[in-house]
């Protein structure tokens, strides 16, 4: 059936022929809705083709015919006071459409069967175009018959649960039919319906129709998007209606998995590829229904609800989004977008005078944890505050799943606190009760499971630990060989020269070495000559002799390991004896156990330098701190054929006292194992000198700052002091301290900076010449002497060492210290000069640069003459980031000032059209006039009004200096 004009002379539900205008809701179970007569109306020239009947027969006809209306208790007043001829014209003309559509098509019943036909076949078998076309084509008709049909159609559509039809056909569409123009008609079926007061009403009272509503959400159709949109937007405004639109969207994120509500909104509403690109009534759509959302139901009067819900919007990105959105230009999708803005800004100020403030950044943790401490200071809150704070300190801070649901479920109960009225209820569908409590509290107290863990997680642990230390063993072993090779190979490349040298020499050394030895051979058998000797000849006797009975029989060591093994039979377990102060070998107890080394292993690795790395710089440290004083050592002698009876530290001290120069051992060995970490130490420093003095030398930029502050300084004091040639460089930080006279937050500083900017940008490329002077101004150079003074003492006290080592015969094989302390005194040697060299050609620049800058350097030191430009850096970059700060907050005001004209001039004309209009045509039905309210934000036009007039009353009172927020562009 094709689709009829509404506006043909009394067409349809005997809506035909009146202009309905949406005008409020009251506080009734439907949302009430105002109608007037045009006053152009006039009824078609219409012959009636039956006699009028009486008065009394007229009106119970006529009455029969307003009842289908689906009219107000007024306007049905105002259609029986129309005169009889009025009346029996009006009837005739109904009845006569009625004669005309007595098909099939206009029984609810059969447009019932098509759908139940249409849901059970849907997913058998493939779909011809024509056939799909055909039941597009059905759905349309049903929606047309919905608008245009008597109301007793729409009554026994009601009646038939044809709404039930319809959402189960919704549930059972496939993916094709889902993105197919039968889905769209589908949703313009229910929207048709609830056109009227019964339609309306029965929608929201069916237990799931907004929620199957919903999940059309989940199509990439974007006109079934808007259309659903559209609705749910609309029935926020409907009494009782918002909070079946926030429990549909919780539905939602469960049915299309979201990780929080309204997530695909956001997402639709920031995708700018493919059909989404230029698809403003979409984002228009989106942006309506947000603001429904947030302004009506509990939102109207709870500025809590407000703020807690656009906290959502905002964690998702809205406001990015929204300054996005702005480059489409679009009038319309500009209201709603000033709207929300608006409505932010309103509510953010409310939310500052709670606190007695100009503006709350939400995004800083540390401004809001202020607010809350001052307003609980004193109040009897207070410890049960800190009490929440120091249980959040014990809260577990891992990543991991576990962890969040801590975090999560102390926030649903923070809201359900914010959100609840005085009576308990909750208008955003109650954050607990969708919240799985059950599941967090078994994860918490399933203590086996947690035993288990903690059993396995400790067992770990340990076995971590040891792979840990005999890793960090075998590091250290890596890398202390690493060093020392590539400080070998630097040494011996630096004595290649040298030795090549030397070789020439080394051959004629060794010529003269053969020639003397020949003539020692021939003096010895000159010698020998003659005698009996040179008629013996001992090898002959070696292959007689028994050589290894003679080593048996004669062995030098036989008798001591004899004596061993009688002593250690003969042994017995008997009480320890210790003779040194109980606190000293109670904590070199401590140092043993931590050490994991025997006597033996200390000593070998002492002997060796530690070639193995058993002995971590830490431990040696320690080891220092108990050297055996000349006390100890006597007490020991005197005990030392009581040497099994000692205790473990008596007898540690008494092995490492057998040492020949066991102390200066030891500190050599920690000297070594220092070095390379006390030049990596001073190396950055002297580095820091060299480069920023150079800086300073060469950098034209600061030149030429120092040229403009000269300038300044000698304008400003002209004729009181005459003019200068130069200022002291400690001059520069009292810039920032001059105020200017007209407004205090600006200095000379400031001004400088946009002088610079605007006559001189190059010169702030000063900046990256000096990016080493916040280093240099950290060094100081009394302790850099003391510590190349440090190593230039320490390397001649190994080095004293190594030459009274060498006098002494070699006693023991494992004693390397002559040939390992040789070649690490080569290396840094070479190392220490070439530190010391650095150092001197750092102080030279430094000295260069104090003088290029007329200071005086015997009194200034690097610190303090470095640490005057690091000042001054700093400042000089504050001081840009607040004139940024400042350009911005003017640039936006400015912006603000002309959205407000153009505003201004925008409602203007929209008042006078709809003047213009007020006596013009409109055929639409009630739930489309709520529509398109929403759609075009006529239906925030009062709120857009009202904030209007606060704004300006508030900015009449005081400015908006203080408060700083440039992501939001707001558009009054």
């Amino acid at each position: 059936m094709a689709p009829r004009k509404r506006g043909s002379g009394g067409g349809g539900s005997g809506r035909g022929g009146l202009s309905f205008m949406f005008c409020c809701f009251n506080s009734s179970d439907h949302p009430e809705i105002t109608y007037k007569l045009r006053e152009d109306f006039a009824l078609q020239s219409l012959e009636p083709a039956l006699p009028m009947p009486g008065y009394d027969e007229l009106d119970g006809m006529f009455s029969e015919l307003v009842d289908e209306l689906d009219l107000t208790e007024k306007h049905r007043e105002a259609m029986f006071a129309l005169p009889a001829e009025k009346k029996w014209q009006i009837y005739c003309s109904k009845k006569k459409e009625q004669e005309e559509n007595k098909g099939a098509t206009s029984w609810p019943e059969y447009y019932i069967d098509q759908l139940n036909s249409m849901a059970a076949r849907i997913t058998l078998l493939a779909l011809e175009k024509e056939e799909e076309e055909e039941r597009n084509k059905t759905i349309e008709n049903l929606k047309t018959a919905l608008r245009t049909q008597p109301m007793r159609f729409v009554t026994r559509f009601i009646d038939l649960d044809g709404l039930t039809c319809i959402l189960n056909f919704l549930k059972s569409m496939d993916y094709d039919t889902t993105e197919s123009q039968i889905h769209t008609s589908l949703i313009g079926c229910i929207k048709a319906l609830m056109n009227n007061s019964q339609g309306r009403a029965h929608v929201l009272s069916h237990s799931e129709s907004i929620n199957i509503i919903a999940q059309s959400l989940a199509t990439e159709n974007i006109k079934t998007k808007v259309a659903v949109l559209e609705i749910m937007g609309a029935v926020c405004l409907v009494p009782g209606g918002h909070k079946k639109i926030l429990e549909s969207m919780l539905h939602y994120q469960h049915f299309a998995c979201e990780r929080t509500r309204f997530q695909t909104l956001i997402n639709d509403l920031d995708r700018k590829t493919g059909r989404y690109r230029d698809e403003v009534n979409l984002k228009t759509a989106i942006m309506s229904f947000i603001n429904a959302v947030l302004s009506q139901g509990a939102g109207e009067t709870s500025l809590e609800f407000r703020i807690h819900l656009r906290y959502e919007f905002l964690m998702l990105g809205i406001q990015p989004v929204i300054d996005k959105l702005r480059s489409h230009e679009n009038s319309t999708l500009d209201r709603h977008l000033d709207f929300f803005e608006m409505l932010r800004n309103e509510d953010e100020l409310a939310l500052s005078k709670r606190f007695e403030s100009v503006h709350i950044d939400t995004k800083s943790a540390t401004q809001v944890f202020e607010l809350i401490r001052k307003k609980l200071n004193h109040h009897e809150a207070y410890p049960h505050f800190m009490s929440v704070l120091h249980h959040c300190l014990l809260m577990p801070h891992k990543r991991s799943g576990n962890t969040v649901q801590y975090w999560l479920l102390l926030d649903r109960i923070v809201q359900q606190m914010v959100l609840q009225n005085d009576k308990g209820h909750d208008p955003d569908v109650a954050p607990l009760e969708n919240f799985n409590v059950k599941n967090v509290v078994r994860m918490l107290v399933n203590e086996n499971e947690v035993k288990q863990w903690k059993e396995q997680a400790e067992k770990m642990r340990k076995e971590h630990q040891e792979l840990q230390q005999k890793f960090e063993k075998k590091e250290r072993e890596c890398d202390a060989k690493t060093q020392e090779k590539e400080d070998m190979m630097q040494t011996l490349n630096k004595m290649k020269e040298k030795l090549e040298k030397e070789s020439t020499e080394h051959k004629n050394v060794k010529q003269q070495v053969a020639d003397l030895t020949a003539r020692l051979h021939e003096l010895s058998t000159n010698k020998l000559e003659g005698t009996v000797w040179m008629e013996v000849d001992d090898a002959k006797v070696f292959k007689i002799l028994d050589l290894e009975d003679i080593e048996k029989t004669f062995s030098a060591y036989q008798r001591q390991q004899k004596e061993a093994e009688e002593d250690t039979l003969g042994s017995k377990k008997v009480k320890e004896l210790s003779v040194i102060d109980g606190r000293r070998a109670q904590n070199c107890n401590i140092l043993l156990s931590r050490l994991r080394l025997s006597n033996e292993e200390i000593k070998r690795a002492i002997l060796t330098m530690d070639e193995h790395e058993d002995l971590p710089k830490d431990m040696l440290e320690q080891l220092l701190k108990f050297i055996p004083e000349k006390s100890d050592v006597d007490l020991l002698e005197e005990h030392k054929h009581e040497l099994d009876r000692m205790a473990k530290p008596d007898r540690f001290l008494y092995e490492m006292s057998r040492i020949n120069h066991y102390q200066q051992r030891l500190q050599s060995l920690y000297f070594k194992k220092k070095f390379a970490e006390r030049i990596a130490e001073i190396k950055p420093k002297i580095e820091a000198l060299t480069k920023a003095s150079k800086q300073m030398l060469n950098s034209k930029s600061l030149k030429q700052l120092l040229e403009v502050v000269l300038a300044f300084g000698n304008y400003m004091n002209k004729g009181q002091r005459g003019n200068a040639y130069g200022f002291k460089v400690s001059s520069l930080n009292k810039i920032a301290d001059t105020k200017s006279s007209i407004d205090k937050n600006i200095t000379l500083l400031h001004y400088l900076i946009t002088i610079l900017e605007k006559k001189y940008p190059k010169v702030l490329q000063f900046q990256e010449d000096l990016k080493s002077v916040p280093e240099a101004a950290k060094v100081n150079m009394t302790e850099l002497e003391k510590d190349i003074g440090n190593l230039r003492s320490g390397l001649k006290s190994v080095e004293s060492e190594l030459e009274y080592q060498k006098k002494l015969p070699q006693q023991q094989l494992e004693d390397k210290f002559v040939s390992v302390v040789s070649q690490f005194i080569t290396v840094a040697s070479f190392s220490f000069s070439d530190v010391e060299d650095s150092l001197n050609e750092a102080k030279d620049l430094f000295l260069r640069a104090v003088k290029h800058f007329g200071e005086d350097a015997s009194k200034m030191q690097p610190d303090e003459f470095f640490g005057i430009f690091d000042q001054f850096l700093q400042s000089f970059t504050e001081a840009q980031q607040e004139n940024e700060n400042i350009r911005k907050r003017k640039e936006e005001e400015e912006r603000r000032a002309k959205m407000e004209a153009q505003l201004r001039e925008q409602r203007e004309k929209e008042r006078k059209a709809r003047k213009a209009k007020a006596n013009g045509e409109d055929n639409g039905g009630e739930f489309d006039d709520l529509v398109s309210a929403l759609r075009s934000g006529e239906v925030f036009d009062k709120d857009l009004s009202k904030m209007k007039r606060n704004r300006k009353r508030i900015n009449n009172q005081s400015t908006d200096s203080g408060r700083e927020r440039t992501i939001t562009k707001v558009n009054i």
